[in-house]
């Protein structure tokens, strides 16, 4: 009984963002409108206060789990990840990161079992809290910045307009599926079925 997990919870799927409305639909939130497509998909708010996010319970395939939008700003994400994943005694591969990804275009996910941060700052934060990089993700492409006088800050922080916001709305779609799908299937699958999917 003493090693049985708190409320059962064998999964937590982290989606990141920046709070508030200043950053609601920008690139850098990617995260957050996945999460948008999630709630509609299985019915349920994620909007309980625990752990310095926003949460909800739910179960997808027989498994329990705890869905979150930090409310850090993008670079402490890993404060909330790690206090849920320490409650709940949850392994680093049973943690999905859902984020944004620079070097794919919009349109386009790329689901991993593990790897860098690649420059991300919400992802080198949830390293650095849980001290492996072994945590599966799923990141959407955000498209780079038009030319390289762009700052890269303005970019991530500049909304999805016209083609770009279609694109994205697809990609969310697809990325909740590949949230559920890496649950109830595992990475292989997963990998195969949504890595190969053009915009």
């Amino acid at each position: 009984m003493f090693f049985k997990k708190p409320s059962g919870i064998s999964w937590i799927v982290v989606f990141l963002g920046n709070p508030g409305p200043k950053y609601s639909g920008t690139r850098h939130n990617a995260g957050f409108i996945t999460a948008d497509e999630a709630e509609k998909k299985l019915n349920i708010q994620i909007n309980k206060s625990r752990f310095k996010a926003l949460t909800a319970t739910c179960e997808i395939s027989g498994e329990k789990v705890l869905l979150m939008k930090p409310q850090t700003y993008m670079n402490l994400s890993g404060d909330a990840v790690s206090q849920a994943v320490s409650f709940y005694k949850i392994p680093p591969d049973h943690v999905i990161v859902v984020s944004d990804e620079m070097s794919l275009p919009v349109g386009r996910i790329r689901v991993k079992p593990k790897g860098s941060a690649g420059g991300h700052n919400g992802l080198k934060s949830i390293i650095s809290a849980l001290g492996t990089e072994e945590f599966p993700r799923i990141r959407l492409g955000v498209g780079m910045p038009p030319s390289s006088e762009y700052d890269v800050k303005d970019w991530v922080l500049s909304t999805f307009r016209n083609q770009d916001a279609e694109d994205i709305s697809s990609a969310a779609k697809r990325a909740a599926d590949a949230v559920f799908s890496y649950i109830s299937d595992g990475p292989e699958k997963t990998m195969n079925k949504f890595n190969q999917q053009s915009k």
